[in-house]
């Protein structure tokens, strides 16, 4: 059996998985001041009368990574960047705590310039002097020789600071990114650290010896312990959630457009061919665009608990929450409480949904009931509004799927897929929009079921230089030496042995490891006429998904 909890911003979903069946489900409010309550509450609806020993793995999904960096409630991080010639320091826009080391490698990772220990040391003590505890270390190329940015840590580290190197986050090139990436990286280690210590004790409450995985933004899953080397892969897990949910409960083969309404916002993702969208450079987040590969999904600030007020004769909704709806004992009226007086959904005190509504609808010259109708429709169409607005960005620049680059792909959406508790205001988006809409089985909780049959996903970057005769495997910055016959088929076998042990390390099992190469290039280096080498670059990623026949057997429970 499979326990998936996805831990929203307002209600944390839980789903019980036996057989790839759904046999229990439970909603219960979030409480983000004690997250381990709250994943208690909702395991404990699902497992009271069962064998904790018969769950297999606990998977979780989490907004507090997102919520963290959104809201600027991160720690204050030292950047130190062996940033070398070619690009104005200006142009970086990286705030006050940045510091400019000397200490360069060229793009083929041979050392130009050295480190320098005395500047480091020096910077250091500036770092102690102004009390900051997490680092940042970034080298222009050093996805392509690691040693430099290995070599300032070790000058920089004590045991009071913790410090990410850009290289063990991502092989690509890219250099503000790679900044972006590290930087971000450090400043959520103390919130995602808590939140990993809540997961712990929830363990903990229910006498389990269980593996738990968290869901990253591509839409797979890692341990939760080897993720604390890396959460910046979690933000938008959340996200990432939904659009798994999906897969797992929609029979998909054509464009579409699926959205995920929460009370707080509204997730909207987009599929072509049944097959989900990924950011190709990599996800952006506050404006710091990043190079952590993640599903394409925009949100935007309109849920079902969505403030509603009228300003000069205008209806406006979000994007603040102050709580849940008036019908709940919330303290303002929401779209939620418009669709209780509408009749759409049956739950919460009608009459307080009426009595929370009553004063915009004096504001409007209309009675409560045509007041609710206009709160409805105006969500609706800021919904759709915002998805056609997403389809024309799609549609202006090519179409990257999870599995490959779509040439010339148009995206003409035939479909609509809504889940979410207020997923009751689907025929008002799709009437908007102009195509039939679905709202899948266990839409409620879909995002807990995506989240309890992803696959764990990894990738690894592969550099070999024959003329130096030497292999860097990015991400583990490790160096071995190769023979000056390699060649680019031995290369990518060294990837997929790399990337399944690296996979069987993150929690993957056998049968889920499931690799393609999405990058191999073999270029020759000349030198006075003749060849002198080869350089060689491949990328080996396992393909996001879920885990064997997932999606067609969740549709028949």
């Amino acid at each position: 059996m499979i326990l998936g909890i996805d831990v929203g911003g307002t209600h944390t979903d839980a789903v019980l998985v036996r057989n790839f069946q759904l046999i229990r489900k439970a909603k219960v409010l979030t409480n983000p001041a004690n997250i381990m309550a709250s994943l208690l509450e909702a395991a404990q609806k699902l497992i009271s009368d069962e064998n904790i020993n018969n769950i297999d793995r606990i998977v979780l999904s989490t907004t507090i990574s997102t919520n963290a960096i959104v809201q600027d409630k991160t720690n204050r991080v030292a950047m130190v960047l062996l940033s070398g010639p070619g690009l104005s320091p200006e142009t970086l826009d990286l705030g006050k705590d940045v510091y400019f080391a000397g200490g360069y490698v060229n793009h083929r990772g041979i050392p130009v310039k050295n480190v320098n220990s005395r500047q480091i040391n020096e910077i250091s003590g500036e770092i102690a002097q102004n009390q900051i505890r997490h680092i940042g270390i970034v080298g222009k190329f050093s996805s392509r020789n690691p040693q430099q940015e290995i070599d300032a840590a070790e000058l920089l580290r004590d045991d009071s600071r913790h410090i990410s190197l850009g290289h063990t986050l991502s092989g690509q090139l890219n250099f503000p990114r790679r900044i972006a990436t590290t930087y971000l990286n450090a400043a959520i280690q103390d919130i995602y650290q808590g939140f990993v210590q809540d997961v712990q004790k929830f363990i903990e409450k229910i006498g389990a010896n269980i593996p738990v995985y968290i869901l990253k933004a591509d839409g797979g899953t890692i341990l939760i312990d080897k993720s604390m080397e890396c959460p910046v892969q979690t933000i938008h897990s959340g996200p990432a959630a939904g659009i798994m949910g999906v897969l797992a409960t929609a029979r998909m083969k054509e464009d579409a457009v699926a959205l995920d309404i929460g009370g707080t916002t509204t997730d909207i993702s987009v599929f072509a061919d049944g097959v989900p969208l990924l950011e190709p450079s990599g996800v952006a987040i506050n404006g710091r665009k990043t190079l952590i590969r993640g599903l394409y999904t925009k949100s935007i600030g309109v849920g079902g608990d969505s403030v509603v007020k009228v300003e000069n004769g205008d209806l406006l909704i979000g994007p603040q929450r102050e709580g849940s709806a008036a019908a709940l004992g919330g303290p303002v009226p929401t779209p939620t409480d418009a669709m209780i007086v509408e009749g759409i959904v049956d739950f919460g005190d009608r009459q307080k949904a009426r009595d929370a509504i009553a004063p915009l609808a004096k504001m409007l010259h209309m009675d409560v009931q045509d007041a609710a109708q206009a709160i409805v429709k105006k969500m609706a169409a800021l919904i759709s509004d915002h998805v056609r607005q997403i389809l024309a960005e799609i549609n202006n620049k090519p179409v990257y799927t999870i599995h490959e680059l779509l040439e010339g792909k148009i995206i003409q959406p035939k479909i609509l897929y809504v889940a979410g508790g207020p997923a009751a205001v689907a025929p008002f988006i799709a009437e908007n929009l102009g195509y039939p809409y679905s709202i899948p089985d266990h839409s409620e909780v879909s995002n807990a079921l995506g989240v309890a049959l992803a696959r764990t996903t990894a990738e690894v970057t592969i550099l070999a230089d024959t003329e130096k005769r030497e292999l860097i495997i990015s991400e583990d910055g490790r160096v071995q030496s190769i023979p000056r016959s390699f060649a680019l088929a031995d290369a990518v076998e060294v990837g997929k042995t790399t990337l399944r042990e690296k996979a069987a390390g993150m929690g993957a099992r056998p049968e889920e490891i499931i690799m393609e190469v999405t990058e191999s290039q073999e270029f020759n280096m000349v030198r006075d006429f003749y060849t002198t080498g080869k350089n060689i670059r491949v990328k080996v990623q396992i393909k996001p998904g879920l885990i064997s026949a997932g999606a067609e057997r969740v549709n028949d429970a």
